[in-house]
């Protein structure tokens, strides 16, 4: 079933329904423009490491979603991965923010390894409100809004609630650091994950649909480090609208909902019966004064923890 924009319109409409509405279409463009550059040939750039891609298409997508919001909300502000990229700063405030990532999985973009992503959140008072994650090649468009559920093409999403990592499956993503210690540490946890005896340990190239899947029931758990709040910011609201919750690794509490987009380590989870972190060693991060919500996070998302 194609998603469209009634297809979301089971929860009450709350204050913020236009925006709400108005991310879903602009998903829903950004997927056409993403499935028919899929194909073709594209400029290909890198920007932290040779394994840290960016293409046209992900400037163009950017743009257009950008540039259609600020005409219709010209008080919103704007946090992005591009311009984030380019040296824009990266300031969470009170105002109505958005938080774009305009195609997840661009690695797997630039080889046409179906797996892509458009993930938009929107923030209010540093509390998110809403994300919109479209899949592009299946056509699947999640969505959750706060004290609203989440969906899939209208279909209600609720995470597995395994309890038991010897029988999860487990999601994770390189990253692109090459670095040895950052490999033997990523090499290190999945070791440790399945001599822990999980089911299996799978890399899909984008953590945005990582999440959807954790969100869906259809994997218990995943763990990332080095993930941005563009990575997060969408799929944060719909793995706690499919029953999630989010603790701080470090001290193992619910951390206020204001510090999501911090560089602190923080877990996603739908339970907090069985604990993955003994089992993951996390990568430090470093924060930045100027614009943390910026800096990279080490996340644990599980529907088993």
């Amino acid at each position: 079933m194609k998603p469209s924009g009634e297809d979301q319109a089971a929860p009450a409409a709350g204050p913020w329904e236009e925006c709400f509405q108005a991310a879903v279409q602009l998903a829903l463009r950004a997927g056409q423009i993403i499935r028919k550059a899929l194909t073709e040939e594209k400029r290909v750039s890198t920007k932290t490491s040779a394994a840290d891609l960016v293409t046209e298409t992900d400037h163009l997508v950017e743009d257009l979603i950008i540039s259609e919001l600020r005409e219709r909300f010209p008080s919103h502000r704007f946090i992005a991965e591009e311009a984030a990229a380019s040296g824009a700063k990266c300031v969470l405030t009170h105002n109505p923010t958005w938080i774009i990532d305009p195609i997840d999985g661009t690695c797997n973009f630039v080889h046409r390894f179906p797996t892509v992503a458009v993930s938009i959140g929107f923030a209010v008072r540093q509390e998110l409100e809403f994300g919109v994650i479209y899949h592009c090649t299946e056509e699947r468009l999640y969505t959750g809004r706060r004290g609203g559920g989440a969906f899939c093409n209208g279909q209600r999403l609720r995470v597995s609630g395994e309890t038991d990592l010897s029988k999860a499956l487990v999601l994770t993503e390189i990253g692109p650091k090459r670095d040895p210690a950052t490999l033997k540490l990523f090499l290190s946890n999945m070791e440790r994950l399945l001599h822990a005896k999980a089911h299996g340990v799978r890399v899909i190239g984008s953590s945005t649909l990582a999440l959807c899947h954790l969100a869906s029931g259809a994997a218990d758990a995943y763990y990332q480090f080095g993930l941005h709040c563009w990575d997060l910011a969408a799929a944060t609201v719909i793995i706690r609208e499919a029953g999630g919750i989010v603790i701080d690794t470090s001290a193992c509490r619910l951390i206020p909902k204001q510090l999501w987009l911090s560089s602190t380590a923080v877990d996603l989870c739908s339970q907090e019966a069985l604990r993955m972190k003994p089992k993951v060693q996390c990568v430090p991060t470093a924060a930045s004064d100027e614009h943390p919500e910026g800096d990279p996070s080490n996340i644990i998302v599980s529907g088993c923890l």
